[in-house]
């Protein structure tokens, strides 16, 4: 194995953590930022490897689609992303399938804008959704929520599934 240079040696480009074994199959990983996230197989406490990628994809995706919405000066009230794995039978168990599900309440949200936003998070700035697509089928869907004329919530203006 290559020599790992020291951290205040590594390129700009490289990330590093740290993880440490908490005994069992358990392990708390520390970011480069020095945030704690606690990882454990089933039967242990804190996220499973393979969770945390799927976390990692709602995360990366979200920032996108949320920062792409804010340009285009769309209200978002509330946002929220559900991201669901189908593993292979056989060792290593990679994901074959992931489905994204986007669901948006907001006044103004119109389906051009969120499939746009959707589009290029996952075609051109979600590393995640590259790396983890590279092996996987990513299919993608959503809901808009507006609010009828009293302020409440209405029936979900679209819901749809988007192909790639």
């Amino acid at each position: 194995m290559d020599h790992i240079p020291p951290k205040n040696q590594l390129p700009e480009d490289w990330r590093e953590i740290h993880a440490t074994w908490q005994g069992g199959n358990s392990f708390d990983g520390l970011t480069s930022k020095g945030n704690l996230i606690s990882m454990g197989s089933i039967s242990e406490p804190g996220a499973s490897p393979m969770e945390l990628l799927l976390i990692s994809l709602a995360g990366c995706t979200g920032m996108d689609v949320i920062d792409i919405l804010n340009k285009k000066r769309k209200n978002i009230d509330r946002f929220e992303i559900t991201v669901r794995g189908m593993r292979r039978f056989e060792n290593p168990r990679i994901y074959t399938i992931i489905q994204v599900y986007y669901e948006l309440w907001s006044k103004d949200l119109d389906r051009p804008a969120l499939e746009q936003a959707i589009q290029l998070s996952e075609e051109k700035y979600c590393s995640v959704s590259a790396m983890l697509g590279s092996v996987a089928g990513i299919t993608s869907s959503y809901t808009i929520h507006l609010p009828d004329s009293t302020g409440e919530e209405s029936t979900p203006q679209a819901e749809k599934p988007l192909s790639k």
